[in-house]
């Protein structure tokens, strides 16, 4: 199974940056994401976790430091913790981070907090300064 590596750009669309890696199990989405299809990039992503599983993987990490992300990416992000979710519960050992800017980005924190109520999904919330 190759890595999945997608580079950010910021251009009229803002594409995140994708670093999985099937080695390693850890997997991280970050930058901003303000796509045209938001649900066309993420599903790819699912389709690599997905794939990632059936090869035998047994655990994953993933890593989400987003600064910015519009509202039809946050529902694909969510798909992708719902994805995430169902491995868990057939047995699969995820760890879920979630960075988030501080001390001036509280409402990041705030989605992470619902997305937690909203799939079960045990995430560490993890602030971080913005460069």
């Amino acid at each position: 199974m190759k890595n999945l590596e997608i580079a950010g750009q910021l251009s009229t669309f803002f594409t995140p940056e994708v670093n999985f890696s099937a080695e390693t199990g850890v997997c991280e989405i970050s930058g901003e994401s303000y796509l045209e299809d938001s649900f066309a990039f993420y599903d790819k992503l699912i389709q690599w976790i997905n794939e990632y599983f059936e090869e035998g993987a047994t655990a994953l990490e993933m890593s989400f430091k987003l600064s910015y992300y519009n509202t039809s990416a946050s529902r694909a992000i969510l798909d992708i913790l719902r994805t995430l979710k169902t491995h868990e519960d057939n047995g699969k050992k995820i760890t879920m981070n979630w960075y988030y800017p501080s001390p001036d980005y509280d409402e990041m924190k705030s989605e992470a907090e619902d997305y937690i109520d909203e799939t079960g999904l045990k995430m560490n919330l993890i602030p971080y300064e913005q460069e």
